[in-house]
């Protein structure tokens, strides 16, 4: 049974007292501490395998008191940072300083003790730390079953040296998954080369994609670019035909050749792509080849659209709120109780990519430190798309009725359609009486004689 030290410095009593019991009962001895003073003080008197280090507390915070450990040369033994998020800037800081990995609160016990053993048991330094704490900090954000689960699917994926396939809306995430793959995998020192299809066409694809030799002078396409390290494949759909052909001879034959060489170049990277919803009717139509999504699709991750993962709303509008602070320099704003409560009722027809979009703007009106419900109904309200899919309106933005209108209309619609255009058929399927149906089609709009027959 381990003997190990441990310090654990955290503001909430209850995530110390949780780590305490968990600790201990291992076999770990453990000393907690509730702020930073606290946290200098145990170590001044102690000596310490491992510190599990929160990132935000009041006072002197996580990154701080981690400089002032490490600049000095004084951080003599592993530190965990914890966090319920983190954005890019904070994971390339706290590696800078020495930090071992980092652990998402609401913590997995399972991961928390996986974390502590491979902490304390290694004797990596400094310099190698950065494997484990940027890859988790890079990760698609969201507490929630499904986006856990996610994860935890591409963090299986990405043991494995087979290509990838990501389903998905436009704006859900795809790329970040792909991205997220490429950081824990085997191929993550390796350079990351992002291919967007709609950029080949018949007449360059050979040379984007294999690259040209002349007189000795070489010029790298997109698969040699990508040596040794991930190829991602943006929307295949677009892909040209010419550009599907190539692409599905370097999958089945491991290896290409140079426009103008002679020389066969083997295939070294991994191969990942996106595509959309409507991939299978490109393949129906024969827009898109059926076995070249057969060569790709060995494992598939579906990436679901935001409005199915609502409850992590919240959690993505302040991971973009710090992110775009940092990264443009915008005023610091913080959401309203009732704006992200309104926002997790929005349908959010364009995903992940509208609200970061939607928080940029926010940002930028810098008229006071509060986004309140108002702003946000007008930015929200000026974006509404009214030939949308019923699933995507935000029948919140209208009055009752005509949100009552609206769902009708598509749920008859949507229903009709099921049965052939049959109002006969509909009024026993929806449970009306038939003339008073076609009073209802008659007063929505809704096109039944076109249809089909009306009859039985």
């Amino acid at each position: 049974m381990s003997t190990a030290n441990v310090l654990v410095v955290d503001d909430e009593a209850d995530i110390r007292a949780l780590i305490d019991e968990i600790l201990s009962e291992e076999g770990y001895k453990v000393t907690v501490a509730g702020d930073a003073d606290e946290a200098r003080q145990a170590r001044g008197g102690d000596k310490f395998d491992l510190v599990l280090l929160d990132i935000w507390m009041p006072g002197t915070d996580g990154i701080s008191l981690l400089r002032e450990w490490s600049e000095p040369g004084d951080l003599d033994c592993p530190v965990v940072m914890m966090s319920g998020h983190g954005t890019v800037d904070t994971a390339v800081e706290a590696t800078r300083l020495g930090a071992f990995d980092f652990v998402e609160k609401p913590l997995s016990l399972a991961k928390l003790l996986r974390t502590v053993e491979r902490a304390i048991g290694s004797s990596r330094k400094v310099s190698g730390s950065a494997r484990g704490l940027l890859p988790s900090l890079l990760a698609p954000i969201g507490r929630s079953p499904l986006m856990k689960a996610l994860r935890e699917k591409a963090q299986q994926f990405a043991a494995h040296d087979s290509p990838v396939l990501f389903i998905g809306e436009p704006g859900t995430g795809r790329g970040a998954f792909a991205r997220y793959i490429h950081n824990m995998g085997p191929h993550e020192d390796g350079p990351l080369v992002t291919l967007l299809a709609a950029s080949i066409t018949d007449s360059n694809a050979e040379e984007q994609l294999f690259g040209s030799e002349s007189r000795g002078d070489i010029y790298s396409g997109y698969f040699e670019r990508a040596k040794n390290g991930t190829i991602i494949i943006d929307e295949l759909t677009d892909l040209c035909d010419q550009a599907q052909k190539l692409i599905m001879s370097v999958l089945e034959q491991g290896e290409f050749v140079r426009v103008g060489g002679h020389t066969r170049v083997r295939l070294t990277a991994r191969i990942l792509a996106t595509a959309n919803t409507n991939y299978e009717k490109a393949m129906d139509n024969g827009t898109l080849r059926r076995e070249l999504v057969s060569n790709l699709n060995t494992l598939t991750v579906k990436v679901p659209p935001l409005r199915e993962y609502a409850e992590d709303v919240p959690e993505l509008l302040a991971y973009y709120v710090d992110r775009l602070v940092d990264s443009e320099g915008l005023r610091f704003r913080r959401f309203s109780v009732a704006a992200q409560n309104r926002l997790r009722n929005y349908p959010w027809p364009d995903n992940v990519r509208e609200l970061k979009n939607l928080v940029r703007r926010l940002l930028m009106a810098d008229t006071s430190d509060e986004i309140t419900l108002e702003e946000v109904e007008g930015e929200i309200s000026a974006a509404t798309v009214t030939d949308e899919p019923l699933i995507k309106q935000d029948l919140l933005s209208l009055p009752l009725r005509e949100a009552r209108e609206q769902f009708e209309r598509a749920y008859l619609q949507q229903q009709l359609a099921l049965c052939d255009g049959k109002v006969g058929k509909l009024a026993q399927r929806v449970g009306m009486e038939r003339t008073h149906l076609y009073r209802k089609l008659r007063s929505l709009g809704v096109d039944f004689k076109s249809a089909g027959s009306s009859s039985d």
